[in-house]
Order: structure tokens, then sequence, then C-alpha cells
């Protein structure tokens, strides 16, 4: 495994993290998601990413008994804050004050540690003045329970705002959680500039397109059973913008391409990602152990320039560029 700086800070994290958003607590049983915990740590992982929403706060707690005899120090645990979780109250929900000091206390106690490496807004709340979130985060690290900020899903103005008063405030904003890969381009335009000249890293999600770059699904051909893409707890939602024949066929031409640099396909996508020297790590979830020791075999992967061409012609006419889908996508009022 291989690490790297986190932003302009000197925390170090794995290049690939391990996360747990649609199995722990929903797709798969808590053995099985114990397993994949053992198996990313036993490939050297020691970044772990979850989030108080996933399988409404059971996939936080499965991951802090996954982890329960580890020696903290030598992990990076990083959970979110935005969306409503439990009985779903009027302020259950967004990054006010109330929500987001209840939440760090609710986050700590599930996962069984007393701090975590990273805080993340989950989505920009524009009911909230930003001057309040940030200051709630500023005491959220200044009591110990977090030791940096972060975001997901901000667009490159929300990211300068929240850094700048970030820094006022006496802490740093040093990354930002957006959706990333070969087919999902978005942030390249301006999220990836605004955060370079902000301090700010990339951990991307979603870099094997929700398994749709693994080359598994077919055009024309039946979902595989017992896929993301037949998962109705919110997976076969997820991945249906890729699904599009058009899409498919050109997925399946970047096999002969990994196979020219002996990667598998999800290899291939990880390296990709992590080859902008703005993304500092790649999140990988899985419902197999395998699949966390395959998706590792990225790590160290230089993609020579031919080989990054012959992607983007492969990709060609499927790709999505627009930047303006970051803020179109986001939630324009609080969740309930």
């Amino acid at each position: 495994m291989e690490h790297r700086y986190l932003g302009h800070s000197g925390l170090r994290i794995s290049e690939v993290t391990y996360g747990n958003w649609l199995t722990h607590g929903s797709q798969v049983e808590n053995d099985v998601a114990t397993q994949c915990v053992r198996a990313a740590l036993d490939a050297g992982i020691t970044s772990f990413d979850t989030a108080d929403v996933y399988a409404n706060t059971v996939a936080e707690s499965v991951l802090g008994e996954a982890l329960k005899g580890e020696r903290r120090e030598s992990l990076e645990i990083f959970t979110k804050v935005y969306w409503a979780t439990g009985p779903k109250g009027p302020n259950d929900s967004g990054l006010s004050r109330k929500h987001v000091m209840e939440s760090i206390n609710a986050s700590l106690q599930r996962l069984g540690t007393d701090y975590v490496d990273l805080y993340q807004a989950h989505r920009y709340d524009t009911r909230t003045p930003l001057e309040e979130t940030m200051q709630a985060f500023a005491d959220v690290v200044r009591q110990g329970k977090a030791l940096y900020i972060g975001v997901s899903e901000w667009t490159a103005e929300q990211i300068t705002a929240g850094a700048a008063m970030a820094k006022e405030l006496g802490f740093q904003l040093i990354s930002s959680q957006p959706q990333y890969s070969m087919l999902w381009r978005v942030i390249e335009d301006e999220v990836v500039p605004a955060s370079r000249e902000a301090g700010v890293s990339q951990i991307v999600w979603s870099p094997i397109a929700q398994g749709v770059l693994t080359g598994k699904y077919l055009p024309g051909q039946p979902l595989p059973a017992g896929s993301r893409a037949t998962d109705e707890k919110g997976g076969a939602s997820t991945i249906s913008r890729f699904l599009a024949d058009e899409t498919l066929e050109a997925v399946q031409q970047l096999r002969p391409v990994a196979e020219s640099v002996n990667l598998t396909m999800s290899q291939l996508a990880v390296a990709w990602v992590l080859q902008n020297d703005n993304v500092a790590s790649a999140i990988v979830g899985a419902s197999r152990p395998e699949q966390v020791h395959e998706n590792v075999g990225a790590v160290g992967v230089r993609l020579p320039d031919e080989v990054m061409t012959a992607i983007d012609e492969a990709l060609d006419g499927v790709v999505e560029r627009d930047p303006g889908l970051t803020a179109r996508n986001a939630p324009q009022d609080r969740p309930t």
C-alpha cells in the first residue's frame, strides 16, 4: 500500500480507502462485512470511510465493531453529516450547529472511538449560513472529536468559500469527496482547480462507476443476478445512469486496454482516477473479500500516456463532463 498527503495537511491516507456505503448493514451480512474489513487491513488499507446515513446509522456500527481491537493510531476513520437519520425530525438533517454537534457525538459512539480523523459535510446546506456550519466544525476540531474537516459534492465556489472561512476560524478544510471515474469527470474543469488553489485533495467515490467499469454488465444482456444493478435497497437507482447499451459497449472496448498493461478492468479504473494528482485516494467497497484484494492491485500503477489516450478513445461520446451537474444534483432543501 502507498499513502498520499491529504490537501495541505500533514495527514497521509492510503491510496485506496475502504468504504461501506451500500454494503454494511444493507447488501451483505455483518460477518461478511467484517471479513471485507479484515481483507482491507490485510491489504494495507489504513483509511476507512462511512457516514451516519449509510443503512440509517447501522453501517457506522458495523465498521466500528469490525475495527475493534485495531490500534486506533494506525487507522484513518472518516464519517459524514448532513442527511436525515433516526426519526427524521425537523433538526435531524442539514448542517445546523445543533445537528452537527449531536451527530458527531452519535457517530463516535457507534464507531467506538473518541475521535474521527476526518469529519465531512455530506452535502452543502443551502438553509444554514455557512458561518454557522464552519463555526460548528471549528468547535468539533477544538474539542478533539475530529482532527480534520472535509466536504462531499460541494461546488468549486462552495469549496473556495468554505476553505477561506475555515482558515479564518483557525482550522483546515482539507478534502472533497466527489464522484469521479472514467465515465463521470464533472469535477475536472472547476472543482479540481479550485481545490488545488484552496489546498484541498479529492477522496473520490465510485471510481469503478458502481461496478460498470468491471465489464460485467454486457450490452443487450440480462443484469447479472445478485449484482448492484438488481439491488432494490439503493444500488439499482445509483447505477442506472451507466447502464445504457451505448455506454456498456464502450466499456467493453477497455478490456484489451486493461490486458495490455496486465490489469483487470476494475484495477484499470482505480489506477485511472489515481493518475489525477489532486486525488489522494479512491474509495472502494466490497461484498466479497477478494474484491478488496483485486482493487488494491491498482496501487502504485502509473498508466502510460498511450493507455490514457486509448481509454479516452474507447469512451468517446459516453463520458459525462458537465461541471454544472455538481450543483444540479445537489439538494436545494434539507431532506426530511
